[in-house]
């Protein structure tokens, strides 16, 4: 079985007093997600950090300042007939810039969703218990 390493972000912004986080639509599985990708497939050398707001940035069209890394989450999923075991390193994230209509093609889909309505929208546990981690991370809203 092949292990896989990713990096990805979790990306909130304040509107008001509430707050947004920045979820996207999976182009092939059609799963809602948090963007993430394979460490170093980019750049030898890459680290988890330089990943995740790259990925963030290709996928969403958001740049992201981090603001902590979460606990990594690890998982297995069947991809071409093979069974991987692939960890991912989430990190904290607070919009910077951009807008979600830049977003690649790996994504259909990039929407800023409201807090209470972001564990609804995700389609897989492993995205759930990140959440549920950024969640203790971030200050009280309101």
């Amino acid at each position: 079985m092949q292990s896989e390493f990713s990096a990805g972000g979790l990306v909130y912004k304040r509107e008001h007093s509430k707050r947004k986080w920045l979820v996207a639509q999976h182009s092939q599985h059609k799963g809602w997600v948090f963007p993430k990708g394979l460490i170093g497939d980019h750049k030898t050398g890459e680290t988890a950090e330089e990943t995740a707001l790259r990925e963030v940035a290709e996928e969403t069209g958001i740049a992201g300042k981090i603001v902590a890394e979460l606990k990594p989450v690890s998982y297995y999923y069947t991809w071409q007939g093979e069974k991987k075991f692939k960890t991912v390193t989430y990190f904290l994230m607070e919009y910077a810039s951009g807008d979600t209509a830049d977003h690649d093609w790996e994504m259909s889909q990039v929407e800023w969703i409201p807090e209470a309505e972001v564990i609804k929208k995700l389609s897989f546990k492993s995205d759930k218990e990140a959440f549920a981690e950024a969640l203790k991370k971030v200050a009280p809203v309101g």
